[in-house]
């Protein structure tokens, strides 16, 4: 019989892959249609009424792109929009959010020492997060629309404290900083579904019906373009944070997420300035470079690391606690993995345990028992190298035992 855990795991990477391959070509159209409205030559006296044009080359040919700062006279035979790649990286990252840590919500959505929560209290919590923060936004844009958007945007990063001191106090490290980029992303999503797209649609509908577009609606769509311009570095860093302990697992891991959104509007605001030809504000990367230093200095606070020693395990793990082999495997774990994985590893070079994870106890280990089963199980990609010389017959023992629990369904 195929092994469901495998089938498992080649769905999350399916849906990881997905989600990479729609999120680079969302950011990739954010980045060049913000930098192209940025660089556009709006002193030229255009014949067609256009606001600005740009002359670029790229693969072997020339393009020849103008603006129309509301709408051309006449509405085109065929328009291409820019909206799936949002919705799919959207959809996409959301299947992750569900597939990763709704059904695997004991495991890395729920940390005991940090709040004490059911799966469907978790669960709850996360998707009200996520529709407040559109709430949230939105509200925000609409009661500083006539305002500076500079004090838009410090009202915005208010938020975005607020909610990485929230989840931080809510959810494990991981889970955290993920939901931090989720809560970001969601808000950049909305943008383009309940905004942009519509006032786009607004603008064509008059075209067509011969009526004069209202430019207001074209106002709207860039000022939240510009919005998801400066929220996307952000939301990157914080998709890749659960690959770095120092980044999730540390005491003021609320603060570094805050200021990696500092440091997202330092960068942009160089590209953007560069792209809009009006200086080369090279303060920005001082800036960025002192506050990543802080960051780097904030992460050597103390690990927040579970210590399971004596604590109650969780219905799952206590099923592969109680198979047959566990002791063997607790064996086998603490005399080929605990060197590297633990509070504090005795593996020379390693000063904290990789991805966070720990194997020193009974606890810990039935745990982690489907990451044990895929990594030194099924595969050879623990202990790297085999450094320990893991045998054989010991990955067929962890296999033996992971099975033996009955654990081939995956929810």
């Amino acid at each position: 019989m195929y092994d469901w855990v495998v089938l498992w795991e080649w769905v999350e990477i399916a849906a990881r892959w997905l989600h990479v391959i729609t999120a680079i070509a969302w950011i990739g159209s954010s980045f060049y249609f913000i930098a192209l409205d940025l660089g556009l030559h709006r002193d030229r006296n255009l014949a067609s009424g256009a606001d600005g044009e740009e002359w670029q080359v790229h693969g072997g040919g020339f393009y020849h792109i103008q603006k129309y700062l509301v709408a051309p006279s006449q509405m085109p035979d065929h328009l291409v929009w820019f909206k799936w790649e949002s919705y799919a990286t959207w959809l996409s990252g959301f299947a992750m959010l569900v597939l990763v840590y709704y059904l695997g919500a004991e495991l890395f959505l729920i940390d005991p020492q940090v709040m004490e929560l059911t799966v469907w209290q978790a669960v709850a919590i996360s998707l009200a997060s996520l529709a407040f923060g559109w709430l949230a936004y939105t509200t925000l844009c609409k009661v500083f629309v006539n305002a500076n958007q500079t004090v838009l945007m410090v009202a915005l990063f208010g938020v975005l404290v607020a909610m990485s001191w929230f989840y931080s106090h809510v959810f494990s490290g991981r889970a955290a900083m993920l939901h931090l980029g989720a809560f970001t992303a969601s808000i950049m999503s909305g943008n383009v579904f309940f905004v942009i797209m519509p006032n786009q649609r607004i603008v064509v509908a008059d075209l067509k019906a011969g009526r004069k577009p209202d430019p207001k609606y074209g106002k709207i769509a860039k000022q939240r373009s510009t919005h998801n311009n400066y929220l996307t570095l952000p939301v990157v860093f914080l998709m890749l944070s659960n690959h770095y302990p120092l980044i999730f697992a540390t005491e003021w891991n609320w603060v570094i997420a805050s200021l990696v959104f500092l440091m997202g509007v330092t960068i942009r605001h160089w590209f953007n300035t560069r792209h809009a030809r009006t200086g080369n504000p090279h303060w920005t990367w001082g800036l960025t470079v002192v506050l990543f230093l802080i960051i780097a200095w904030l992460s050597t606070a103390p690990m927040r690391i579970a210590e399971a020693e004596g604590a109650a395990m969780n219905r799952e793990a206590l099923v592969y606690a109680s198979a047959p082999g566990f002791e063997e495997v607790v064996g086998i774990v603490q005399g080929r993995c605990s060197m590297c994985h633990a509070a504090e590893p005795g593996w020379q070079g390693l000063h904290w345990p990789p991805k966070g994870v720990v194997l020193e106890t009974d606890a810990e280990i039935a745990h982690e028992a489907r990451r044990i089963y895929l990594q030194a199980g099924v595969t050879h990609a623990m202990p790297p190298g085999n450094l320990s010389f893991i045998e054989p017959e010991e990955r067929a023992a962890i296999v033996e035992w992971f099975r033996g629990a009955g654990a081939e369904d995956p929810v």
